[in-house]
């Protein structure tokens, strides 16, 4: 097993200026502490947890609170989760994951135990009853997800807002009047899922603007339930030129149903919806979408975290509320309103 001493003969250091360099509790020259960092490299040195928490109060480890819910589609809620421990890899620091149903208690848990350096939260609702605990811990904290109240908080999400008035706008220019959008389960908003009706409500107030025609609705999020609500809401609207999805199980399950109709895509039926680029391709969704970007999410929050537990000026740094602008990806799902049926 590699010690700290084998790295401070392979520097050419002495054993406390190896472990002074690697916990930065001195001033060390970068001609020094890059020898110590190839060494470490070079010998696969791992520091010991325990000791390490001792000398430098930090444990290395994030957590992250996330829950995998019923009305929710999973393979979406893993896609934030990687975006965050992937991130968080690269930056040396390991991660908790607490997917506990009372995520309050188990917020208080951790972080009185000292168990982690910070939080990432995710399933961030409008008013999320972690975020007093989170705001009186020691450690700091970072969302994806925008809450009522960002107040001591940093704060990342999508412009859900400009998402919705962007799927009306590009519907709108190629000259679709009438649509349908459907939007995550109802449940997800009476919760304070406010993704769900941040984009419903802009896409409802362009629509307007424009004088198209939306159908917002909720559907579900499995199978086969959702199939059949997209089978119910085109038998229902057999006018709608195009269908905006706010629902990562309704677009996983529109293949079937407009196979199932005989509709070809955009001939028929022009489709937006809103997923990541990995969603897609893990689905073989052939639909132009809006990027929901949880990668990106996810490094953001992780890197802002970090900032804030290695930052000897932790309370004067500001807090920040970043939002991704959305971008639209396009692969052909959308045109022109074809000829009325």
């Amino acid at each position: 097993m590699v010690t700290i001493g084998d790295v401070a003969q392979a520097a050419g250091v002495s054993r406390s200026t190896a472990s002074y360099a690697l916990s930065g509790k001195r001033t060390i020259s970068a001609e020094v502490r890059q020898r110590v960092n190839d060494a470490v490299r070079r010998l696969g040195y791992t520091p010991n947890a325990g000791a390490r928490a001792l000398a430098t109060s930090q444990t290395m480890v994030i957590g992250l609170l996330a829950q995998f819910l019923e009305d929710e589609f999973a393979p979406a809620m893993l896609q934030y989760m990687l975006g965050v421990s992937d991130t968080a890899r690269e930056l040396d620091y390991d991660i908790l994951l607490v997917t506990e149903a009372d995520g309050a208690r188990a917020l208080s848990r951790i972080t009185d135990s000292r168990m982690v350096d910070g939080i990432v939260l995710l399933n961030v609702a409008q008013d999320d009853l972690r975020l007093p605990i989170l705001r009186a811990a020691p450690q700091p904290g970072a969302l994806i997800g925008l809450p009522g109240d960002c107040t001591g908080l940093d704060v990342f999400d999508l412009d859900f807002e400009e998402a919705g008035r962007m799927m009306i706008e590009h519907m709108y220019a190629l000259g679709h009047r009438e649509l349908i959008l459907v939007s995550q389960p109802e449940h997800v908003v009476e919760r304070g899922g406010a993704y769900v009706w941040r984009l419903q409500d802009a896409a409802l107030q362009q629509a307007e603007r424009r004088e198209i025609r939306l159908h917002a609705v909720f559907g579900e999020s499995r199978q086969p339930a959702i199939g059949q609500t997209l089978h119910a809401l085109l038998d229902a609207h057999p006018a709608a030129t195009g269908l905006l999805l706010n629902n990562e199980a309704a677009a996983a399950a529109l293949p079937s149903v407009l196979h199932t109709r005989g509709l070809a895509v955009p001939h028929d039926l022009s489709v937006i919806g809103r997923y990541s680029d990995e969603f897609a391709r893990t689905f073989s969704l052939p639909y132009s979408s809006i990027e929901s970007a949880p990668d990106r999410l996810g490094r953001m929050a992780v890197r802002q975290l970090v900032r804030r537990i290695e930052s000897t000026e932790q309370g004067e740094e500001p807090y920040v509320v970043r939002f991704i602008s959305p971008e639209l990806i396009d692969r052909g799902s959308t045109g022109a309103p074809g000829p009325a049926s």
